[in-house]
């Protein structure tokens, strides 16, 4: 009865699943008809900013889209599209004071505004700011942490807008 009991949820599971209704991976809750996903130029309009920000953006959102997804990328007029800003680049001291009232550390943030159409459901559509940021020493200039930083940071822009227009997270 056991057996037959968690074979039943099985094949509920795999059946749910299979038709775009449930995911238990969280890899994609769209409609059934949409098939391809576009993604235009990420660009930038923060005052600062690495020059290859825009396309490495770009470039690393469709990768996880394609990897994390059944869609076929297109050019232009996906079922699904993707364009946005890179709006805000800065850093800030934050954190308690220290000695000689400087911060303690400094913190690099990055927002993007992303502009998401859902062609099959317009009602899934959106047009959110994603923000993320890390911390990085006080010891630290900007120019030696972006190369560690950028990359997380844009990673976990990704996944946000992932979760947040495909995913449904």
């Amino acid at each position: 009865m056991k057996s037959l009991k968690i074979f039943s949820f099985l094949v509920l599971a795999w059946a749910g699943s299979s038709c775009g209704i449930y995911s238990f991976t969280g890899r994609s809750t769209l409609h059934k008809d949409v098939k391809t996903f576009s993604v235009q130029s990420i660009s930038l309009s923060a005052p600062a900013g690495s020059p290859t920000l825009s396309q490495d953006f770009t470039e690393k959102l469709k990768e996880y889209i394609q990897r994390n997804s059944n869609l076929k990328q297109v050019a232009n007029n996906g079922d699904i599209q993707f364009e946005g800003s890179i709006v805000e680049y800065k850093t800030d001291g934050v954190s308690a004071a220290a000695a000689g009232d400087k911060a303690s550390v400094n913190r690099l943030t990055i927002v993007v505004e992303i502009m998401f159409t859902n062609t099959k459901q317009e009602s899934e559509s959106l047009d959110k700011d994603f923000s993320f940021y890390l911390d990085y020493p006080q010891t630290q200039t900007l120019i030696e942490a972006e190369p560690i930083l950028v990359p997380k940071i844009v990673d976990q822009l990704i996944l946000s807008i992932f979760n947040d227009t495909i995913a449904k997270w």
